[in-house]
């Protein structure tokens, strides 16, 4: 779909929310607009470049400001059809180092998810049911890691709103399979379509969780989240993420996502 394109759809979608309603593409029905609008978003925060390889500090914070820092390195290869492969090598601290997170995305079924654990050299398969469970104790689940099904969940456009000095459009999200939320609210920023804020709801309609991007950089073209924090509202703790060292289009190969890899990891990839 082309930049000038994407841009008509969000223009569509903004009149029908200032309207108090949807108004339909041709050929299309109100939830498929809003899901061309997550679907864009997720292309532009999950799936940039043909793959990607970063470094990434993890920040645990308490609150009463205890800190606990993971560091690791993350590629990324997108494959046909949507799907993707992710390989994540833990650096430190030392009680996870050597820890290997890997994952094989897959349009509309369930992802596929291992973990290698060095001190056991054991590769165990993470459940579908695990995949909303907290990622290495952090505020992030695994299925935020690698993102989550577009068909998982009904999308509406409810409102156009300015977050800061930033137009975006605001979409509910209400799963229709599995989660570990009842209903989600996305603030998709109109020119970049990244996320710039996600609010996480329970059973009873209260926030537990909110995302928040914090910082946005140009990386070869490709407008990047370099800085993200995702809050427990309920406990006060939350976690930081920073990209650093973040290149796309690396020339990953497919020997990186297999499971020799995962007790053999490709070294070269890693420094």
């Amino acid at each position: 779909m082309s930049y000038v394109w994407r841009l008509v759809l969000f223009a569509v979608a903004i009149a029908a929310a200032e309207e108090g309603g949807q108004a339909p593409l041709r050929g299309a029905s109100p939830l498929e607009d809003a899901a061309s609008l997550v679907r864009q978003s997720q292309e532009a925060f999950y799936h940039a470049g043909t793959d990607l390889k970063a470094r990434v500090k993890m920040t645990l914070l308490t609150k009463d400001g205890q800190q606990r820092l993971r560091e690791l390195t993350m590629l990324r290869k997108n494959e046909a059809e949507g799907s993707q492969r992710y390989f994540l090598y833990f650096h430190g601290p030392p009680d996870v180092r050597g820890t290997i997170f890997m994952v094989y995305t897959y349009p509309n079924r369930e992802d596929d998810r291992w973990l290698f654990i060095p001190a056991l050299n054991l590769v165990q398969r993470v459940a579908a049911r695990d995949s909303r469970s907290s990622f290495v104790g952090s505020d992030f689940s695994y299925e935020d890691v690698s993102g989550r099904d577009l068909e998982a969940d009904t999308h509406r456009v409810v409102r156009t709103e300015a977050l800061g000095s930033r137009q975006t459009v605001v979409i509910e999200s209400v799963p229709t399979r599995e989660a570990d939320y009842a209903k989600k609210l996305s603030w998709i920023e109109q020119v970049t379509f990244l996320p710039l804020k996600e609010e996480y709801y329970d059973v009873q309609g209260a926030p537990y969780k909110v995302f928040t991007t914090d910082e946005i950089r140009d990386v070869q073209g490709f407008p990047t989240v370099t800085k993200r924090t995702m809050t427990n509202v309920k406990t006060g703790h939350k976690t930081e993420v920073v990209y650093e060292n973040v290149a796309y289009n690396v020339g990953l190969g497919e020997e990186i996502f297999t499971e020799r890899a995962l007790r053999r990891p490709p070294e070269k990839w890693l420094k």
